[in-house]
C-alpha cells in the first residue's frame, strides 16, 4: 500500500496532520507513507519515524503553474493507492485529481466533491480533549479503516541529542540560571489580526516576571524584530532585566531545541503553541477574537490552557459570522485586556512550576 498525504501551507497544520502517519504506521507497518508539504515547514516533521518520504511544494512552484503541473505529473508517476488531501485547496485538488489513486479522501466542499471518492463532512463539536483540529483529521482515515479515527494521537516533534545539547550550551553561555524558571513568550502572531496588542503583551510579561522572577525568552523572526523591540521597551525596567532578547533560535530547529528547556510557552495562538505542545511543554494560549477556540484549543488538560475574548464577553460575538469577526479583530482585541485572564494565568504559572 502506498499513501500520499497532502498538507500545504502553515506549520501548525503540517504538524497536526502528521498524526495521520503514526495512526497509519501502527495499522499498516509495511505501507509506504509520503508527505507533501511546503518546504519551509519541514523542520517540524524532520526525523519523524513514521514518514518514509517528503515531497516539497517550493516557493518557485507558487509562482509557476508549469512547475505545479510538473509536480502533479511526478506524483502520478508514483502510483499512489490512496491520496489523503488534508489541505483541500486548489493546488491540492489538482494533485489529487491527477494522481490516479483509487481512493481520494478529503474534507467535503461542494465545489471539489467530484474529485474525491470519499468527501468527508467534518464534525462541528469536539468529543474529546484533543479538539476539533485533531479529531477532524482523524476522520480522514475512516474510509481506510473506521477504527483508525478512534485512537487520539498527539502531534510529536523529534529533536536529536545534539540539537538539545547545543541549545543547552547557548543557555549556559548566556548565564541562564537553571534554578530559576524559564518561559518562552510568543510575543507576535503570524499577522496583525493574530497578534495580541503589543502594550497588553508587555503587561502580561510584567505580570509573569512579578510572579515568578523567571528568565524570559522571546520568540520572533528577524522581520518582526522591530515589534518585538517595542514589546521589550514597553515592559517595566525591572522586567527588562529578566528578558534575554538576543537569545533566539536562528532557525526553526534551534527554536524548538530552546523551547524544550522551557517551563512553558506563553503567548499568541499559532505555530509556536502547537510546536510547544508537540514537545510536551505546557502552553498558555491567547486566542485572536476571530480564531475558533474549539478547533485549535487542543489537549487542554490542565497542562495546556487558553483564553479567548468570547470566554469573558460572549455578547460581543452574538449574531456575528466569521468574516465580520475577522474584520473587527483589531477592535475586539483592544477590549481583551490582560486583567480578564491574569488570575487564570497565575494558576497556570504555579502549576507549571510545580511540575
Amino acid at each position: 500500500m502506498k499513501i500520499l498525504i497532502i498538507q500545504q501551507k502553515m506549520i501548525g497544520d503540517v504538524l497536526t496532520s502528521s498524526i495521520l502517519f503514526e495512526a497509519l504506521r501502527h495499522k499498516y507497518p509495511k505501507a509506504q507513507l509520503h508527505y507533501l508539504i511546503n518546504e519551509h515547514t519541514f523542520p517540524v516533521v524532520q526525523n519523524n519515524p513514521f514518514i518514509d518520504r517528503f515531497i516539497f511544494f517550493t516557493p518557485d512552484m507558487e509562482q509557476s503553474k508549469m512547475k505545479v503541473f510538473h509536480l502533479a505529473k511526478a506524483i502520478r508517476k508514483q502510483k499512489f493507492d490512496i491520496v489523503i488531501d488534508a489541505y483541500c485547496k486548489l493546488s491540492s485538488n489538482l494533485f489529487t485529481a491527477l494522481s490516479g489513486a483509487g481512493q481520494k479522501i478529503s474534507k467535503y466542499k461542494w465545489y471539489s466533491t467530484f474529485i474525491y471518492t470519499h468527501p468527508i463532512t467534518y464534525t462541528n463539536e469536539a468529543t474529546s480533549v484533543a479538539g476539533l483540529a485533531i479529531e477532524n483529521r482523524l476522520q480522514l482515515l475512516e474510509p481506510i479503516d473506521t477504527t483508525l479515527s478512534k485512537n487520539i494521537i498527539k502531534p510529536k516533534i523529534y529533536l536529536t541529542d545534539s540539537e538539545k545539547a547545543k541549545a543547552k550550551q547557548l543557555l549556559v553561555k548566556h548565564n541562564i540560571d537553571a534554578s530559576k524558571p524559564l518561559f518562552m513568550i510568543s510575543v507576535l502572531g503570524s499577522g496583525p489580526n493574530k497578534t495580541y496588542p503589543l502594550d497588553y503583551m508587555a503587561s502580561v510579561i510584567d505580570f509573569i516576571v512579578e510572579q515568578t522572577q523567571a528568565h524570559i525568552l522571546f520568540n520572533y523572526i528577524p522581520k518582526q524584530k522591530e515589534d518585538a523591540n517595542f514589546v521589550f521597551s514597553a515592559c517595566k525596567p525591572e522586567t527588562q532585566k529578566h528578558i534575554h532578547f538576543d537569545i533566539f533560535g536562528k532557525n526553526l530547529r534551534e527554536f524548538l531545541a530552546l523551547t524544550s528547556f522551557c517551563n512553558a510557552l506563553i503567548g499568541n495562538e499559532g505555530g509556536a503553541i502547537n510546536m510547544a505542545k508537540a514537545l510536551g511543554i505546557p502552553t498558555f494560549t491567547i486566542f485572536s477574537p476571530w480564531i475558533e477556540k474549539k478547533t485549535w484549543a487542543s489537549f487542554e488538560d490542565g497542562q495546556n490552557v487558553s483564553v479567548h475574548l468570547k470566554d469573558y464577553k460572549p455578547e460581543y460575538f452574538k449574531h456575528k459570522e466569521g468574516k465580520k469577526i475577522k474584520a473587527e479583530a483589531l477592535t475586539l482585541y483592544k477590549t481583551f485586556k490582560p486583567s480578564f485572564f491574569l488570575e487564570k494565568l497565575n494558576v497556570f504559572l504555579n502549576n507549571s512550576l510545580d511540575k
